[in-house]
């Protein structure tokens, strides 16, 4: 949230970033929702020629049901999940077993299953063989068909997804430039976390430098570079890292020690008015993660700009990689209101052919208008803004859920103004499964809005094309992306060239994986490849 949307959900994060599909298993996501075993399929004709057909109980192209290897464990747990309270379901088995598992409910649950080579579940370790559990088609611009496919240890993923909490610094990366000489700049701190703390005062814009006296911006040897990307995603409280940080604005460095902490999120930051163009109220809020903390720090913010009379908004979602969908239904809800939303369909989710064909797919998603029962209580009414445009700023790590709603909304006819760069693109959703200890994340549902649209594998393009500007605070009128909202406001049209604040234009890739859950996972693959 993969944000751990560094991860993905990767996030980017991290996978920041888990993009479901309805309320219930929303409400389980994390683990233990899952459709139907199907029988098996005609077996697969790309063959492992070098190997027998037949090796440790693996027939190719033959899948037994899932639940005969699930929760068999090379190294099962004992005692109660302080997450759920309930004792955990691992009984003894083999790595073997946990292969076979994500074997069958691959073949049973992943949307492209037919593209997925049929290996020899004994040949491979269980990371290593889920990576290998995806297709290796490619879209039409030539970036691979699954970007997202991946799994987290599955109490850091409860920590995450409902906590909100991971280990860190309260740092969220932007990798200006992955080889040398690289840049790595501080996109976003979280409040009270160790970057904020007196004495470190780390803010947006600064530049990493050097960590632990290890050269960031020229260092080529590979073990050094190795140690320095894994001081930046510390796997617990209490690690000290020394960082060389050269503030925005600054001429000379500065050298702060930050220990880690448990750091908690907040999902919605910046909430605010100002007079736009016009005398218009324009209301701000930036919106990092659809974790389920979300729910009611976004009807907070709703509530406090429609008290405040904002009649236009714009919605930051430049670095929210994903998560729950529900979320971003609740939040389409807020935006459109009532009168515009009731009885229409905010997402439909469609799976593969084997489950479409025997109907056990989720119904449409409609455009939620109370609170889910999760972080807020079942069936209190959300407020809203009842709004027929919307401004939202854009980025490569805007994601999963986070095109959702902007896809949602398009599908009932509410301008949505994209400003910034195109999105990560991701009309894709997991059900996250759990299974001896690891949660993992694979492909299960293609998403639509009400239209029938959901053709964004290549991310969606912006309406004004405006790069990322890291001289000004996130939310601050003078800030590009900003400034382009409020002048399409006032002008309906993008500003000329020449007017977008001087920024170096960005030939970066950020980090899929952001604070959240293992921040930089995407970026320490990402630089010891460039270097």
């Amino acid at each position: 949230m993969p944000n751990f949307r560094s991860m993905l959900c990767i996030r980017h994060r991290l996978a920041r970033l888990c993009l479901g599909t309805a309320l219930a298993a929303l409400a389980a996501c994390g683990g233990g929702d899952s459709l139907p075993d199907l029988p098996p399929g005609p077996p697969h004709t790309s063959a492992e020629r070098s190997l027998p057909s037949v090796v440790a109980d693996w027939v190719k192209g033959q899948f037994g049901p899932t639940a005969r290897h699930a929760n068999r464990c090379a190294a099962p747990r004992s005692g109660t999940d302080p997450y759920t309270g309930m004792p955990y379901p691992d009984r003894p088995g083999r790595t073997l077993d946990e292969n076979h598992w994500l074997r069958s409910w691959t073949h049973a649950n992943y949307l492209w299953y037919d593209e997925v080579e049929d290996r020899n579940p004994a040949l491979h370790s269980t990371p290593d063989y889920f990576a290998l559990l995806k297709t290796e088609a490619l879209t039409p611009s030539g970036a691979p068909k699954d970007q997202f496919h991946f799994f987290l240890r599955t109490d850091e993923w409860s920590a995450l997804s409902l906590a909100g909490e991971y280990p860190g610094y309260g740092m969220r990366w932007s990798v200006q430039q992955a080889n040398p000489p690289r840049e790595l700049i501080v996109a976003y701190t979280e409040p009270d976390s160790p970057a904020t703390a007196p004495g470190a005062g780390i803010a947006r814009g600064a530049r990493i430098l050097a960590i632990n006296g290890i050269d960031l911006v020229h260092e080529s040897d590979p073990e050094r570079l190795d140690s320095m990307l894994r001081a930046l995603q510390p796997r617990a409280a209490g690690v000290s890292t020394q960082f060389t940080i050269l503030d925005a604005g600054a001429n000379v460095p500065r050298i702060t020690t930050l220990r880690s902490a448990q750091v908690t999120s907040a999902p919605v930051q910046n909430v605010k008015t100002f007079e736009g163009p016009n005398g218009r109220t324009v209301g701000y809020l930036q919106f990092n993660d659809h974790m389920r903390a979300a729910e009611p720090q976004l009807a907070q913010a709703i509530a406090t700009l429609r008290n405040a009379g904002a009649t236009e908004l714009v919605v930051d979602l430049r670095y929210n990689g994903g998560g729950y969908l529900y979320i971003a239904s609740q939040l389409a809800y807020m935006i459109a209101g009532e009168m515009n939303s009731h009885g229409k369909v905010f997402e439909r989710a469609i799976f593969n052919h084997k489950i479409q064909a025997r109907g056990l797919g989720l119904p449409p998603m409609p455009f939620f208008s109370t609170g889910s029962g999760n972080s807020m209580p079942t069936g209190l009414p959300l407020p809203s803004l009842d709004l027929r445009r919307v401004y939202v700023l854009t980025g490569s790590d805007t994601c999963s859920a986070s095109e959702s709603l902007i896809n949602g909304l398009q599908g009932i006819d509410i301008e949505v103004v994209k400003i910034g760069a195109a999105t990560c693109g991701k009309p894709y959703g997991f059900l996250p499964e759990e299974n001896c200890g690891n949660t993992y994340f694979s492909i299960q549902l293609q998403s639509e809005n009400a239209k029938g649209f959901g053709d964004y594998a290549d991310g969606m393009q912006p309406t004004c094309s405006i790069p990322d500007d890291f001289t000004q605070a996130l939310g601050d009128p003078r800030e590009a992306r900003m400034a382009a909202a409020l002048h399409y406001m006032a002008s309906g049209a993008c500003p000329a060239p020449s007017a977008v604040a001087s920024t170096k234009q960005l030939r970066r890739t950020q980090a899929r994986s952001g604070p959240m859950l293992r921040p930089l996972q995407g970026l320490h693959q990402r630089i010891l490849q460039a270097r």
